[in-house]
């Protein structure tokens, strides 16, 4: 089997790996560049992407928005011509306003989860942008595709199917989580893969399939090529690099984790997240953490009600303290025990 790859209508990507998005301040500009020269396609998260820029703690949205055109710009400046996209949540407040920010700055495309992204197609009216869902299931892969396709007269141009071994927030109840059996995530897989056929004769084009949560090594890309999929989406192994736009501290916490440190944990958004177990989980297990400030991250959530501040959480491990933070991370984690490159990466996944 050999590596082909991966061609979104007009953009191709040397070889058919994308670099998750990881939010907050984890994938943005010189993680995102890096991969993409490297040939595969690189992904700048776009929540709260303006964490540390001037002008943050008055007005998150606005600054934002004005951040998602720098690091697309900076990106492109390293890529050498190579594919760079966004991550944008479905759950963001003014998910619209992000949406077209990041399709006015250029983007190549956005990869939306978080929820069903159905206005997606909506808002990038008009734009040379590719869109992809995250999906969990071939009921949310049908709920998206035919919604697109009877309001929208479009399909997706790709579509990314993730797994209950991802990071971050999981489209799964953690009873799936503990009960998870490899061969029922396969079985998703081929069945998103049949049922796009359909589409992809319509349009008369492919809708490549990319498989993610738990991809570490080549095994792993053999065996999700083997299911009938165009690529994949890795993003725990990109953290461990020079080029990861997070803290040496949060890398650290990644190298230095435990398989018994990875733990499930309940989000304030009402879904289960992968995480390394740290100080801050530790307290968040005893009791509410009260919100002394909201950052308008997300667009169903009220202050006064939640456990703790995501936001707040997630910006203060990105930044280095990791005993009052939160470290999202995959199942793998565990296996990083050393710090390395994307260029290294790449040399050890290809084939």
């Amino acid at each position: 089997m050999n590596m082909k790859p991966l061609v979104i209508g007009n953009l191709k990507a040397k070889y058919p790996i994308i670099q998750g998005g990881m939010g907050v301040g984890v994938s943005r500009w010189r993680l995102a560049g890096a991969v993409a020269r490297e040939g595969g396609i690189g992904i700048i998260s776009t929540a709260q992407i303006g964490y540390d820029e001037p002008g943050f703690d008055k007005d998150q949205i606005a600054t934002n928005l004005k951040a998602i055109k720098k690091h697309i710009d900076l990106a492109r400046e390293v890529a050498e011509g190579g594919v760079v996209g966004v991550n944008i949540m479905v759950a963001t407040k003014n998910y619209e306003s992000y949406v077209k920010a990041a399709c006015e700055a250029g983007t190549d495309l956005i990869i939306s989860g978080a929820g069903l992204p159905i206005m997606l197609a909506d808002y990038t009216k008009g734009y040379d942008v590719k869109i992809a869902p995250i999906v969990s299931s071939l009921k949310a892969a049908s709920v998206i595709l035919k919604m697109w396709d009877r309001k929208y007269k479009r399909t997706a141009d790709f579509i990314v199917v993730e797994g209950p071994r991802a990071g971050g927030h999981l489209a799964f109840t953690k009873d799936q989580i503990e009960e998870f059996k490899e061969s029922d995530f396969d079985n998703i897989i081929r069945d998103i893969v049949n049922y796009i056929k359909e589409f992809e004769e319509k349009y008369q084009r492919q809708i490549p399939v990319i498989v993610a949560g738990g991809i570490y090594d080549q095994e792993d890309i053999k065996h999700a090529l083997s299911l009938g999929a165009d690529g994949v989406q890795i993003s725990t192994r990109f953290v461990v690099t020079k080029e990861c736009d997070a803290s040496e501290e949060f890398k650290q916490a990644y190298i230095n984790a435990k398989r018994e440190d990875i733990k499930v944990v309940t989000s304030p958004v009402g879904m289960p997240g992968r995480a390394i177990f740290t100080p801050f989980i530790k307290r968040t297990n005893q009791g509410r953490i009260p919100v002394k400030r909201c950052f308008n991250c997300l667009e169903h959530c009220n202050p006064k009600d939640i456990p703790y501040c995501i936001t707040n959480s997630l910006v203060e491990a990105v930044k280095g303290n990791i005993n009052n933070g939160l470290v999202f991370c995959g199942e793998n984690a565990y296996r990083l025990d050393k710090m390395t490159t994307v260029k290294d990466i790449f040399s050890e996944l290809v084939f």
